[in-house]
This record gives structure tokens, C-alpha cells and sequence, in this order.
């Protein structure tokens, strides 16, 4: 391999534990109304979902409508 030919200057700073930039990020920009209509109807619609697979699904897992006797088939049984 070879060597760089310039100094690095910042190597050592990109292994120091505590480094603290001097750059800010720029500041973000407020989403506008549709961006916020839109996130609102994304997140109704995955809890409207959620909600209505609950619904659904609590009577298939409840006890009570498990049936009474199970049934066998014919091929099951020894005779």
C-alpha cells in the first residue's frame, strides 16, 4: 500500500470520544398542511386497521364459541 503524500489533519479527530463539531445542521423545515393532512390519514388508517383486526379476531380467539365436540374422521378410527 502507499502512503498519503498531504497531512491529514483531522485523522486524530475522527477517533476522539468526545468531539464536538462547530457546524450546526441546518434547521429543518416545518412541514406544510398537506405533509401534516397526510401524516394524520397515514396514521388513522394504521390505527383504523389495527383496531379492526382486534375486533375481528377477539371472537375467533375467545372460548366461548370454540365448539362443543370435536370431530373425528372416519379414517382416524380403528375398526
Amino acid at each position: 500500500m502507499f502512503r498519503r503524500r498531504e497531512p491529514v489533519p483531522f485523522a486524530f479527530l475522527a477517533e476522539a470520544e468526545k468531539y464536538r463539531s462547530n457546524v450546526e445542521p441546518p434547521p429543518r423545515e416545518r412541514a406544510d398542511r398537506g405533509q401534516l393532512m397526510a401524516r394524520t390519514l397515514v396514521g388513522l388508517t394504521v390505527v383504523g386497521g389495527l383496531v379492526g383486526s382486534l375486533l375481528f379476531g377477539l371472537p375467533a380467539l375467545s372460548e366461548q364459541s370454540a365448539p362443543q365436540h370435536t370431530q373425528h374422521s372416519e379414517a382416524a378410527d380403528p375398526r
